[in-house]
Parts: C-alpha cells; structure tokens; sequence
C-alpha cells in the first residue's frame, strides 16, 4: 500500500470512527432505556396476563351459567359456592375444571 492509499484509509477512519461508536453506545443503551422505560412486553409477562385475561373470561361464564342452577349465590357457603363452581368451570372440551377458573368463578359467585 502507498502512504496516500494509507492516508485516505486513515482518513475515514477517522471520519467513521464516531459514527461507529454512537452505534455500538445505541445498541447497548436502547434496549436498558426502553426496558426501564416499560415500553418493552417480555414474552413471559405477555403471556402472565394472558391467563389471567383467559381465566377471568371462563370465570365469568361459569358464573353466568352457576346463576342458571342458583338465582342468588351470595347466600351459599363458601363450600357450596365452590362446588356449584367447580360444577360449572369445566369449559368444553375439557375432562375436569381447572382449579384457577373454580377460584375465580367461586369469587364471583359470592357477590
């Protein structure tokens, strides 16, 4: 190599190195500062609120469908409330109830 060819080389050296930097110090910092800034959705939280959305949907409908057996659930037990709703949170398709959907559906059955 000549010494022009070794000035111009060393030349955008110079001239990338700050740009290279910026973009080295970005992919560091962006994902720390969108992370601590909550606008990032882990998948394991995406899919904590999911259940929880699916499991309060169910207990709604075994609620609803409890209420067709017994018009007033408030006045049971809590024991007979969560039999009446392990009754009804068996969802189509499934063998028993799960034991999240009858909690649920038990709550909701004693207001």
């Amino acid at each position: 190599m000549s010494a022009t060819t070794m000035k111009i080389a060393a030349s955008r050296w110079e001239s990338a190195k700050p740009k290279l930097m910026y973009l080295v110090i970005g992919l560091i910092a962006g994902p720390l500062i969108t992370s601590l800034a909550g606008w990032q959705v882990l998948s394991g939280t995406a899919r904590d609120q999911l259940r929880t959305g699916l499991v309060e949907q169910q207990a709604a409908f075994c609620a609803v469908n409890a209420r067709t057996e017994v018009a007033d659930t408030s006045k049971l037990d809590y024991s007979a409330r969560y039999e009446l709703a392990n009754k009804w949170a068996v969802m189509p398709g499934a063998t028993k109830a799960e034991s999240d959907v009858t909690n649920a559906c038990a709550r909701r059955l004693s207001s």
